[in-house]
């Protein structure tokens, strides 16, 4: 593994890591934080949701970072961008969900779909990735 595969395993990684620590935050004291800084009672089950949304999210782009590690393809500007774009997805979409609902900003919500933009975009650039020419 050269160094640059292995700088992209360790992101992979930590994006991981984060997601199910993430994740595990929403489900077991996010609840009772939200209500300590004054969420009503009819807004709770929505931030719940979206918190829920960009911990799932963040986890299969986790998985997908893993993956395009792992992937036999040829090294290409496509797949270092899509890796990157994959990677600031978690960050604008998944991100801008998790400040929104920790601190009750709902014009957040405007940053989560560039988040997502990048996910698509990332995902037409796999279509693009050529085989590697190395046999296993």
């Amino acid at each position: 593994m050269n160094d640059i595969s292995r700088h992209r395993l360790v992101i992979a990684a930590i994006a991981g890591a984060l997601a199910v620590l993430i994740g595990a935050f929403g489900a077991h004291l996010l609840p009772d934080r939200l209500v300590e800084i004054g969420v009503d009672a009819e807004t709770l089950p929505r931030r719940l949701a979206q918190f829920d949304t960009g911990a799932r999210y963040h986890l299969a782009h986790a998985v997908v970072l893993l993956a395009l590690v792992a992937l036999p393809v040829r090294a290409s500007a496509a797949l270092r961008w899509s890796f990157w774009l994959f990677l600031a997805g978690i960050v604008l979409f998944s991100g801008s969900l998790y400040v929104l609902v920790l601190t009750n900003t709902p014009w957040l919500g405007a940053i989560t779909p560039i988040g997502g933009t990048c996910w698509i975009v990332a995902w037409i650039l796999l279509a693009f990735l050529q085989p590697s020419s190395r046999k296993e």
